[in-house]
């Protein structure tokens, strides 16, 4: 009777021996899938943190459950990293907020610009009132800049390209109106009407608009040491931008003519 006693509680021993490797596979599985979720969302120091945890449990004896959570759950969800969705939204905003500041700027400077290129045309429109300019000289607010028109009767006589006489008095007195500060991009052009020339200095209406052109801005230069000529350049138009019908001769005298364009100072800064 004992000996059948004795070999039951030994069978009943070895039956239960199963349960330790079992649950300790258990605890390795579990420890794994968490490891496998914490290192998809979580950044590297959280990672870290969690691979002490489970340093210690595997050390210690301590079962999973049994172990306290490391950090409260919304420290836990704090170092989430952001994913590419988020930088772009980031990156997007900083953009448009960058843009919005430029566009700010922008309307500012353009203002200002205005205001500098106004104050020239009144310095401009008091000279050609007090030197009885009306008619020959007109000054005008366009999106390029403050253009400046000379009749071309009023610095050249006809068919011709130097200025001399009381024409070269005038081209040296609005060198002076051209001094600002900070300096612009002037461009000086030359325009003809559509009669063909007839002299044998100029094979074109072309040539002759340009070398008015050259003339007027090497007068300028030449007898103003305040004005820099990297700042200048000139452009012969010829007969091809009229501004009225070559068809009267009223039309064609407004177009003989000599154009002074003071660029805004934005525009200037951008070429240099």
């Amino acid at each position: 009777m004992s000996r059948r006693k004795k070999k039951k509680r030994e069978e009943e021993h070895i039956s239960e021996s199963w349960l330790i490797p079992y649950a300790d596979i258990l605890t390795l599985l579990l420890a794994l899938f968490i490891v496998l979720f914490a290192s998809s969302t979580v950044n590297s120091q959280k990672f870290q943190q969690m691979s002490k945890v489970f340093n210690g449990i595997f050390s210690s004896g301590v079962g999973i459950m049994d172990y306290s959570n490391p950090q409260p759950e919304d420290n836990f969800h704090s170092g989430v990293s952001k994913t590419a969705t988020d930088v772009d939204k980031e990156k997007e905003n900083d953009k448009k907020a960058a843009e919005e500041e430029l566009k700010k700027n922008l309307e500012k400077l353009k203002l200002e610009d205005h205001e500098e290129l106004v104050k020239v045309q009144a310095k401009v429109n008091t000279y050609i009132k007090a030197n009885h300019l009306n008619g020959k000289f007109a000054t005008s607010l366009t999106s390029e800049g403050l253009l400046l028109t000379i009749r071309d009767n009023v610095l050249f006589d006809s068919g011709k390209a130097n200025i001399t006489g009381n024409n070269l008095k005038i081209a040296k007195e609005l060198s002076n109106l051209l001094i600002m500060d900070p300096p612009r991009n002037i461009i000086i052009s030359g325009h003809t009407d559509n009669v063909p020339i007839r002299n044998s200095n100029f094979e074109s209406n072309w040539e002759l608009s340009v070398t008015r052109a050259y003339n007027f801005m090497k007068i300028i230069l030449n007898n103003n040491h305040e004005l820099n000529p990297r700042n200048f350049s000139v452009k012969g138009y010829g007969e091809y931008q009229p501004i009225a019908s070559n068809a009267t001769e009223e039309g064609r005298a407004k177009n003989r003519r000599v154009e002074v364009l003071i660029q805004p100072r934005i525009k200037s800064e951008a070429n240099n």
